[in-house]
């Protein structure tokens, strides 16, 4: 039978409820497999007690043109129209054979970038640890992981080679495997540093390095248009386009395995096609994050009809189910119909922003640095399938090490 309750503890469970309604706390955000994330005992180092400010801030850089440094939708004559409900804070969609870009909204706001950073990673490290290269872990190598990092099961004591490092870190957007990989590139200080050099180098302004696997710290923002350098320096990294265009792959495994490898898929649904989300044709691959602080980021970068299109989406708005998914699609359309019929509104090639700026940004026939199909196009093109790994018997192994690691990951991926 159901005790009776005093009118004082009455009035107090009402205040209490009150209270926890007034706070939000019955809102649950997503994590980055789709599922609600658990409520975090603490909050996320570096996130803000407030929502993010909705509104650009005035005088945002003008690299790659001025049009970039303006506040709200850009686009060019002859530009079809965009998809209607479009939340995102900050998008670009650029052409990465000529360094167009095709449009964007809020192209240089700076913004947490969860763990897209780690493009800006690979960018640095992967050129610097050779491709054969084997570390054994110690527990000073993941020292310094932000509480409920993403990992794909890093073990201390256990040896791993570095590609399988690197399919940790862009299948599982693996902390774990980061930090070992800046371990080999001499620390993660040395890391950030090296990063933040590169980010420069490339061209991209609005960067500021703090962490190596993009875990919110305060101060470390990144934006649309620094992504999508980001994304286009990779693919013309022969390893960096097999990794990120891998849908899955095989782990070593360890103690809880018996020492059997076990199945991994990309957390990238738009690649591996998880949790209900359709894969896109002619993906070629990219990078998903999601923090508390950041919101969903996604880049991705696709080829079709000649063009290989860049797609950089910055914490959508609306609170749907695979949101960031949905409107990368849609901008992904959106620039395969854009591309070669109209003029671009900027340019990824830094060293030319004025023909960018006056809408004669460089030609659609690739005159413009690193464009032909012998170049990023053709590159990313052909990592799509042949990267991939098929692991016998993975769907099972895969969706058991989802669960076990999805409470870890849903504030650090």
């Amino acid at each position: 039978m159901r005790l009776p309750i005093s009118p004082q503890v009455r009035r107090a469970l009402v205040a209490l409820t009150a209270t926890a309604a007034a706070a939000g706390a019955a809102v649950v955000p997503a994590s980055a497999s789709g599922h609600p994330a658990m409520p975090p005992k603490s909050p996320t180092p570096g996130a803000p007690g407030a929502p993010a400010k909705k509104e650009p801030p005035a005088g945002m850089s003008q690299a790659g043109g001025a049009r970039l440094g303006q506040p709200g939708d850009q686009l060019g004559p002859g530009a079809p129209a965009l998809p209607p409900g479009l939340s995102a804070l900050s998008w670009v969609v650029a052409d990465a054979d000529t360094g167009q870009v095709l449009g964007a909204r809020n192209a240089h706001w700076p913004l947490p970038p969860a763990s897209t950073l780690k493009m800006l990673f690979a960018d640095t490290v992967l050129p610097a640890v050779p491709h054969d290269a084997s570390r054994t872990v110690s527990d000073e190598d993941l020292k310094g992981m932000g509480d409920g990092s993403s990992a794909v099961g890093i073990v201390p004591g256990q040896t791993y080679k570095a590609p399988d490092l690197w399919r940790g870190v862009f299948l599982r957007s693996g902390n774990d495997a980061v930090h070992v990989l800046a371990a080999m590139n001499g620390g993660v200080g040395k890391t950030v540093a090296d990063m933040q050099k590169k980010a420069e180098e490339l061209g991209a302004k609005d960067t500021h390095v703090l962490s190596p696997d993009g875990y919110d710290a305060p101060g470390q923002v990144s934006s649309a248009y620094d992504l999508t350098l980001f994304l286009r320096s990779g693919l013309r990294n022969r390893d960096f386009t097999e990794y990120c265009g891998t849908a899955s792959a095989d782990f070593p495994g360890g103690p809880n395995t018996k020492g059997k490898p076990f199945g991994i898929s990309n957390t990238n649904r738009m690649l591996s096609g998880i949790d209900g989300v359709a894969k896109y044709p002619g993906l070629i691959g990219g990078k998903n994050g999601y923090t508390t602080n950041a919101g969903n980021t996604l880049a991705e970068a696709a080829r079709r009809d000649g063009h290989t299109i860049l797609v950089t989406v910055m914490n959508p708005q609306e609170n749907k189910h695979d949101k960031v998914y949905t409107e990368m699609r849609q901008l992904l359309d959106w620039g395969f119909s854009a591309a070669g019929r109209t003029q671009p509104v900027g340019t990824l090639d830094t060293q030319a922003p004025a023909a960018a700026g006056s809408g004669k940004g460089a030609s659609a026939s690739g005159d413009a640095a690193g464009s032909g199909d012998d170049g990023i196009g053709a590159l990313g093109w052909a990592g799509i399938g042949a990267a991939v790994v098929a692991a016998g018997g993975a769907g099972v192994v895969v969706r058991g090490r989802r669960r076990r690691v999805r409470a870890q990951r849903g504030r650090g991926v």
